[in-house]
């Protein structure tokens, strides 16, 4: 095989392959809401990257947003969202209304590949491109390759224990990384 079509083989290969690369879990518990994320940045069955920051404090340290996806799209996401909660004095809820719509309607941000988890001490939303804009009934939310590990674990955390909502989501997380080879126990913990 000569060189040129070897390197459109592996290319073509390379763009197929899914990043895999988080788990993200909110928990909110008695006034006080953690948001939680694994390290692990994966591309196919390799790990990339174990100490990922896939969390980021917004607005004066009012907001915490995490990311599962395309680090450079969620990366934009950040910026946008930021400039969304500056615009609206502080509002999540405002700031994830007008970026959700600006996600669904404008091309350029339509292709970005990634979900924002968003919480304050009084919501936990999740934002997509399709314009999604959900809001648990309990308190808790999950998203990434772990999401569906480390939501089952917080509920039953939640349940059957008195545990902090800071210490339900290092519980659940540490349950998932266990499980999900795309999570892993280098996790991020912010609390408000």
């Amino acid at each position: 095989m000569d060189q040129g079509i070897l390197t459109a083989a592996m290319s073509s290969s390379i763009a197929r392959v899914r990043t895999r690369s988080t788990t993200v879990l909110a928990v909110s518990r008695d006034g006080h809401t953690a948001v939680a994320a694994d390290g692990q940045v994966t591309l196919g069955d390799t790990v990339m990257k174990n100490g990922a920051k896939k969390l980021r404090r917004l607005s004066e340290g009012n907001v915490v947003a995490g990311f599962a996806g395309t680090t450079a799209d969620a990366q934009a996401l950040f910026t946008r969202f930021e400039s969304k909660l500056q615009e609206f004095h502080g509002n999540l809820e405002r700031a994830a209304v007008e970026l959700a719509k600006d996600w669904r309607t404008d091309r350029a941000l339509r292709r970005l590949d990634a979900l924002l988890v968003v919480a304050n001490n009084e919501h936990i939303l999740l934002l997509s491109g399709n314009g999604d804009l959900i809001e648990p009934d309990d308190g808790v939310l999950a998203v990434g390759s772990g999401g569906p590990y480390a939501l089952a674990a917080a509920r039953s955390l939640i349940a059957h224990t008195s545990l902090s909502a800071a210490e339900v989501a290092s519980e659940a997380m540490k349950i998932a990384a266990g499980i999900c080879i795309y999570t892993n126990d280098n996790i991020l913990l912010e609390e408000l």
